[in-house]
């Protein structure tokens, strides 16, 4: 439970926030910021400047994000640690596909962008699904994304509605080529995405 008292200094509290959120106390996490504020915590980091972003995202506490998301900075969800990793990146290794949606699709935020952000490994959120195995998280973001900025589309003749699928091609930080087929309305196209070395 978060206390405060002159024992309990200003560094303690924020660790226990981020433990709370990593472990999906909400009560908690709702008394701390009942007691400090959603500014403090914006500013609560670890040592590896780790968020509590970072920690909910991580570990699936779609609850922590729901209660979050709308009283922090939407800075903090591109915010990197100190592998530059982004809390988006956190879900993808842990193939959590609700917390990467609520991340992605909150209003006001980053949006999309946050899959294109890379760490210090050179991987984006998407190589991270990648390196994973996570096709479920890989498909979806693949699918989200602004695929003129990313990949090349085989197929530009989306401009009437009736086009059936699109087929895509994105390369990964780590030389991966990730193909897919997408309908035109957003949807999967069914088929299977293939991953091979360029």
């Amino acid at each position: 439970m978060v206390t405060s008292g002159s024992g309990f200094g200003h560094h303690w509290r924020r660790s226990q926030l981020l433990l709370s959120c990593r472990y999906g106390d909400l009560g908690d996490v709702k008394l701390f910021i009942d007691r400090f504020g959603a500014a403090a915590v914006d500013s609560a980091r670890d040592e590896n400047e780790n968020t509590a972003l970072h920690m909910a995202s991580a570990n699936g506490h779609t609850e922590l994000l729901d209660l979050l998301l709308p009283l922090v900075s939407p800075s903090l969800l591109s915010a990197q640690n100190s592998a530059g990793s982004t809390a988006l990146h956190w879900a993808a290794l842990n193939c959590q596909l609700h917390t990467a949606r609520a991340l992605v699709n909150f209003p006001g935020g980053p949006g999309v962008d946050l899959i294109d952000i890379k760490n210090a490994s050179g991987r984006s959120p998407l190589g991270e699904a990648e390196l994973a195995a996570w096709e479920e998280g890989s498909k979806w973001m693949v699918e989200v994304m602004r695929l003129d900025d990313v990949g090349s589309v085989e197929d530009n003749s989306l401009a009437t509605e009736s086009a059936a699928d699109v087929q895509v091609e994105i390369q990964d930080a780590d030389g991966q080529i990730a193909r897919m087929s997408i309908t035109a309305t957003g949807g999967s196209g069914g088929g299977t995405s293939d991953v091979a070395p360029s």
